[in-house]
């Protein structure tokens, strides 16, 4: 194995001590040192491939600069974007981001929390799955700095950046309810996530302050990371009732692809309104009116919170952002 060149190697070879030779590799004592003697030493580093020891500096200043950042699964869009903005934020601020996608399992998402403490991140930027209530409890106990994005716990007042989730799915369906759609279902999650069941509870809002009543066979719920199975069987159920749907509002992007999938091939035009715009949405015919998260703004407010946490400069904040409704409707042929 190739032997790691040192700063004393660096020190020799110039004839300096090894003290100058780290004040001039690390930046300090700037004007201070002769330009001469920095840039000889700056050009034997270069001809050597000096490559500074990263975790020696790191214990040194208890510091490594980067970010741990979990994701649900990261070839969904959301998550996909939702790190390329985080990771563009936090290289401005000199950070470097880690990922990792936890397929909403507890276990996965513990076991990669602790990959990365174990690495010595800086922070944590968390999208937690089901039952993650012990490990954000620990994570706030051990006073690591860390910030959940898109879920929330009401019951924990840690930091938090997620969207009005229940406005937002009420939003949407109040804009069914104006197109003239009276009989309108729901694609939802058999699950405990609080942000999930903010958008049924939206919904729910929407009808009854309609004046239309909540009708439970109109609201089908899939499991998480079975949606590709599960959501087209839920639609056909909701299409073949006595009285079937005019309109449905799928909970997520996730839901809304395979639904939109089995619409498309049995050429049912109906109103939909999903979250989040996907590619799929301009090779369908029907018009789709969708949630629009500004995604750019949580993940610019996720990392501000963070890296405040980090230098001890905030206490736990709990931030909501408010979406915009797209309604595709108005533009169709």
């Amino acid at each position: 194995m190739k032997k790691r060149i040192s700063l004393k190697d660096i020190a020799q070879k110039v004839g300096v001590s090894t003290a100058l030779v780290s004040y001039v590799l690390n930046n300090r004592m700037q004007g201070r040192i002769r330009e001469e003697v920095v840039q000889k030493i700056k050009k034997v580093a270069a001809s050597l491939h000096y490559q500074p020891n990263q975790v020696a500096k790191s214990l040194k200043i208890n510091k490594t600069n980067t970010i741990g950042l979990i994701v649900a699964d990261i070839s969904n869009p959301y998550s996909s974007g939702l790190a390329r903005i985080i990771e563009d934020e936090a290289y401005s601020h000199g950070y470097t981001v880690i990922f990792g996608s936890s397929d909403e399992r507890i276990e996965k998402c513990e076991l990669l929390v602790d990959t990365f403490i174990n690495r010595q991140v800086d922070g944590l930027v968390v999208l937690p799955p089901e039952n993650a209530d012990k490990l954000i409890k620990s994570l706030h106990t051990r006073k690591i700095p860390f910030v959940l994005v898109d879920r929330y716990f009401p019951e924990l007042p840690v930091n938090s950046v997620c969207i009005n989730n229940h406005e937002a799915a009420k939003s949407a369906v109040d804009m069914l309810i104006q197109q003239g759609k009276k009989r309108i279902g729901m694609i939802s999650y058999n699950t405990t996530l609080t942000h999930l069941q903010d958008r049924e509870k939206g919904y729910k809002a929407a009808l009854k302050g309609a004046g239309i009543k909540v009708d439970a066979k109109l609201i089908k719920k899939v499991m998480l990371s079975k949606e590709e199975e599960e959501v087209p069987l839920a639609v056909a159920g909701l299409l073949s009732l006595s009285q079937p749907v005019d309109a449905i509002l799928f909970i997520s992007n996730k839901t809304v692809l395979p639904g939109l999938r089995y619409l498309n091939a049995k050429q049912i035009d109906i109103g939909i309104a999903g979250f989040d715009k996907t590619e799929i949405f301009d090779f369908i015919q029907m018009p789709i009116s969708y949630i629009q998260q500004p995604l750019h703004h949580i993940g610019v407010a996720a990392l501000d919170i963070l890296l405040k946490n980090i230098s001890k400069r905030q206490k736990s904040t709990q931030l909501f952002m408010e979406a915009e409704l797209i309604n595709k409707v108005q533009f169709a042929d």
